[in-house]
């Protein structure tokens, strides 16, 4: 069961079921003879989920955790909602859902788990099987011993070497105190300009909360586009147009060098401007925190190599969170991914604490599934963005569509787009993005569970959705995407991006066929001068009106009617025709209207 990993010098281990089976039965693993010593280095979401879990499966056991902080078992994906007001404790994040801290004394009298706050693990002895451990109260070290031991260091912010990040009213957003302190000084010192650097998850919580405090709110982001590793630049780019409109100044491109001040922040520095700021916060990624793995010798790529049971390189040693290397789901052999989730988290903690106690369940990986909220927007993906699968030289299919959420006759009914992607070689799904103000959460979920299963367009599109207009139309958001991506491949639906259409437009190499009704062609349109309008239903009398030797690229509200007109024109001998996906309701640039 023990062989080197190629190329590295180190020992493998991956168990089987059935040398589990055998460990169970026999006893042959001397820690199963006597109370198991577990030692958990972390405490935030994979640490308590191992040690819980594992208390209930192996009572007996004897489990410890340590962590630096004074705090442990906090919820920090909550903190930008602390910071808008959504609740007003910020302890909130440290308790149960019944109001109970989470303290060493709640995990030792209703957990049994022994949990060492402000103790820093310095060195890991794979041999003796110990860890040197630092009591930061009293300066005074100790070594704590171990059967098996879990690595649930987590990240941390990745703190970029500029100058000034050290100012006063700078803040990284990662744990209950930047949140508690950015309030009371926002409060106290009546700060009113806020810069954020990065426009990731937390730029864009973080815009909005505080936007909704009555603050000045620049987003500076060194990629041209928000949220760079989620959203491709399309989506993005229609994402980017709605929070403008909410009052956030994003300074996309454009990469800070220099946080100024004296003693506090009064602005940022770009390589290309200067912002003014009365307090900054950094939120430009995650770094994993392996260092004591790496001086451990355990096999790190970026960050901690495990394999599918959390185990590192040292059959004893486990790791999970934020500090490990997760495989794709999506049955893309090979393919690893990086995203930090406490959802990601808390299923390692499960797998190792199962794991430990001798029932093996494997992780079968992540589809990235990411959703975030930015005002009155749901914007999230799952699975690949075009991006990457074009950068794995995958054959794609990919279209957009845009609609409503529930059935339009509904008060409550929203407009989002979804971006499809899918192989053309058997047609399986692998990526869906959302943006808008319809409920893409659910929409994304569906995708998320498609994707993990290996489920092909058609299959999706023959999901039985929870079907009544409070919910969803009778055919479902995705399932009809899904419907425009398959005649796509079938050869029936020739769709082109928003973006490649605004470049033939802005390079006169095409003309746009408005088919909406008159009524809806005077409100809004496509500003570009080689326009033509003629409804649908006046479409095939007038088609002497259409040039035949010039690319057409037809549009209505959504573009079913763009697509219907594709295909009237194509009947009709016209060859170079599309429609723009997702019509109107999905441009991410700039209309006309008579107002302007």
């Amino acid at each position: 069961m023990v062989s080197p990993l190629p190329g590295t010098g180190q020992v493998g281990y991956k168990p089987s079921i059935e040398h589990m089976t055998i460990i169970l039965v026999y006893g042959k693993d001397p820690a199963m003879t006597r109370s198991l010593n577990v030692l958990i280095i972390g405490g935030v979401a994979c640490g308590p989920k191992t040690a819980c879990r594992l208390k209930r499966l192996m009572p007996e056991a004897n489990i410890t955790v340590v962590d630096k902080d004074a705090i442990v078992s906090y919820g920090a994906c909550g903190l930008p909602y602390y910071v808008e007001g959504y609740f007003d404790d910020i302890e909130a994040l440290t308790h149960t859902p019944a109001g109970i801290p989470r303290t060493p004394a709640f995990f030792d009298k209703a957990k049994g788990v022994t949990v060492l706050t402000r103790t820093e693990a310095l060195a890991i002895d794979r041999v003796a099987k110990t860890v040197r451990v630092k009591h930061l109260d009293s300066g005074t070290e100790s070594v704590l011993p171990y059967d098996k031991l879990v690595l649930a260091t987590g990240g941390q912010a990745f703190k970029p070497r500029i100058p000034g990040i050290d100012l006063g009213n700078v803040w990284f957003m990662t744990h209950p105190e930047h949140a508690a302190s950015l309030v009371r000084e926002v409060s106290a010192q009546g700060l009113r300009r806020a810069v954020l650097v990065g426009a990731g998850f937390i730029g864009m919580e973080m815009a909005e909360a505080l936007r909704r405090k009555g603050l000045e709110v620049t987003v500076i982001e060194m990629a041209p586009q928000i949220m760079p590793g989620i959203l491709d630049e399309d989506v993005a780019c229609f994402a980017a147009r709605y929070l403008r409109s909410q009052g956030v100044h994003l300074v996309l491109g454009e990469r800070a060098t220099a946080i100024e001040g004296t003693g506090r922040v009064a602005g940022v520095r770009t390589d290309a401007g200067s912002y003014p700021a009365d307090l900054v916060v950094v939120a430009v990624g995650t770094r994993p925190n392996d260092q004591l793995a790496r001086e451990a010798d355990l096999l790190c790529r970026d960050r901690i190599v495990v394999n599918e049971y959390c185990q590192t390189t040292d059959p004893d040693i486990y790791a999970g969170g934020d500090c490990v290397v997760n495989r794709y789901a999506g049955n893309l052999a090979g393919s690893t991914l990086f995203v930090p989730l406490g959802s990601t988290a808390n299923k390692h903690g499960r797998v190792i604490a199962n794991h430990i106690a001798g029932q093996p369940t494997p992780f079968s990986g992540i589809t990235a599934t990411s959703v975030v909220r930015a005002f009155e927007y749901t914007l999230g993906k799952t699975g690949l963005t075009e991006r990457m699968a074009r950068q794995m030289n995958l054959d794609i299919a990919v279209t957009t569509w845009a609609g409503q959420d529930i059935p339009h006759y509904m008060n409550a009914s929203r407009e989002f787009i979804i971006k499809m992607i899918a192989s053309r070689r058997d047609r399986r799904l692998l990526g869906v993005q959302v943006a808008g103000l319809g409920n893409g959460a659910k929409r994304l979920d569906v995708a998320a569970s498609v994707i993990y299963f290996g489920g092909t367009l058609d299959q999706l599109a023959d999901i039985d959705f929870g079907y009544a207009p409070p919910f969803g139309p009778a055919l479902d958001p995705l399932a009809v995407c899904a419907h425009v991506l398959t005649n796509k491949l079938d050869g029936l639906a020739h769709g082109i991006p928003a973006l490649a259409a605004k470049e033939r437009l802005d390079q006169g190499e095409a003309v746009l066929l408005d088919v909406r009704e008159s009524g809806e062609a005077r409100m809004v349109w496509l500003p570009f001068p080689q326009r033509i309008h003629i409804p649908l239903g006046e479409l095939k009398a007038r088609l002497a009106e259409v040039p035949r030797d010039k690319e057409i690229l037809t549009y209505c509200q959504i573009s079913m009617r763009g697509y219907e007109a594709q295909r009237i024109l194509n009947a009709a001998g016209f060859q170079r025709v599309r429609f723009i996906e997702g019509g109107l309701a999905a441009w991410p640039y700039e209309t006309a209207s008579p107002g302007l």
